[in-house]
């Protein structure tokens, strides 16, 4: 009897065993697509760009010398008056006590003149020529003081700052860039406009701007072509362009995407059937460029493409992948191979 317990206790484990235990559904990643070689549409043609401060600014000692502090890293905020950085300032302390001394001494010598000449012991001329002397010390220890100030590095406003530039021990010059900093407030989209499009587009023509990344839905906002740059870059042969933001508080250097009202549209591609992808699709293996392809069932695979060339407007391909085929135009290095997504188009719409 026992024997028999024993063997149906052992089959009941086995048994038990070899069910398979039902994994987690894992939920499928957010990433953003579009069909290679859609048509713009007839309002606009895409471009994608990034959030940049309207007021960027480089912020530097107005003396040389050691960094001896430097308060602040890449994406702090500060405020107007805040310190971020100081030199060693011993030097400039010394001037300035030497400078004070001196003018001291000068205002203790005119005092002196002053009472002799009421007693027509000296001339006027001697006494004119004390006090030319106290007016120079006086600026020359005015000069020293500023001098001493100007190690300390001062916040002129509100921002954030977008890079350090120097580190703490190491000896700068004089308006060398130490810190770059984004002024609070207004927002901007960099864009660069193609030469083929740039007579379609007017300083003060409506922009409709997406934004998006992980995690959050994707959120339109209205703005305005604020500034083209009259002459195209001399190696991408584009233009440069900035339109504005109504949101001042929209992340510094998030991906966005720019449609003009207004434009003719075209097939996004380029001379003799190549393709044209934004910058953001690619994701470079070594020196080799890929793009991740979405299968029907919303998987996701990784496929080399060839690049014919590099523009700020985006990437052209020359082969590796054919007009229809929807890819993932960003968050490329979140994915892995086979993974499922959850393919959101361009515009905000989920697929």
């Amino acid at each position: 009897m026992k024997k028999s317990l024993l063997f149906a206790a052992l089959v009941f484990a086995l048994f038990a065993c070899s069910k398979e235990i039902p994994s987690q559904v894992k939920a499928e990643r957010p990433a953003l697509t579009l069909v290679v070689g859609g048509m713009a549409g007839d309002s606009s043609h895409v471009y994608s760009g990034e959030i940049r401060a309207r007021h960027e600014v480089a912020l530097s000692f107005r003396v040389g010398g050691k960094i001896v502090q430097r308060l602040v890293d890449a994406g702090a905020v500060v405020k107007a008056g805040q310190i971020l950085a100081r030199l060693d300032s011993v030097d400039e302390g010394l001037q300035t006590g030497s400078a004070d001394a001196q003018y001291r001494t000068a205002e203790a010598e005119v005092e002196r003149y002053r009472v002799l000449r009421g007693q027509n012991f000296v001339s006027q001329s001697a006494l004119d020529a004390k006090e030319a002397t106290l007016k120079s010390l006086s600026a020359q220890a005015g000069l020293a003081r500023n001098q001493s100030a100007y190690t300390t590095l001062i916040a002129e406003h509100d921002g954030v700052v977008m890079a350090t530039l120097a580190e703490v021990g190491q000896v700068v010059n004089a308006g060398q860039a130490i810190i770059r900093l984004a002024q609070d407030g207004e927002r901007e989209v960099a864009i660069a406009i193609p030469e083929s499009r740039f007579a379609d587009c007017k300083v003060g023509m409506k922009a409709e701007v997406t934004l998006w990344n992980e995690g959050s839905e994707n959120y339109h906002q209205t703005g305005r072509l604020r500034e083209l740059s009259p002459a195209a870059d001399a190696a991408s042969r584009t233009y440069a362009a900035r339109v504005s933001l109504p949101d001042g508080k929209v992340p510094l250097g998030m991906t966005a995407q720019v449609r003009f009202v207004g434009t003719r549209g075209e097939a996004k591609s380029g001379a003799g059937g190549e393709l044209i992808v934004p910058l953001t699709a690619i994701f470079q293996q070594g020196e080799q460029a890929a793009v991740w392809v979405v299968a029907p069932d919303h998987s996701v695979s990784l496929r080399t493409v060839h690049v014919t060339s590099y523009r700020d407007d985006g990437v052209v391909i020359g082969s590796g992948i054919a007009a229809g085929e929807r890819i993932v135009s960003a968050g490329v290095h979140m994915l892995n191979a086979g993974e499922k997504i959850h393919a959101i188009e361009s515009g905000g719409v989920s697929l």
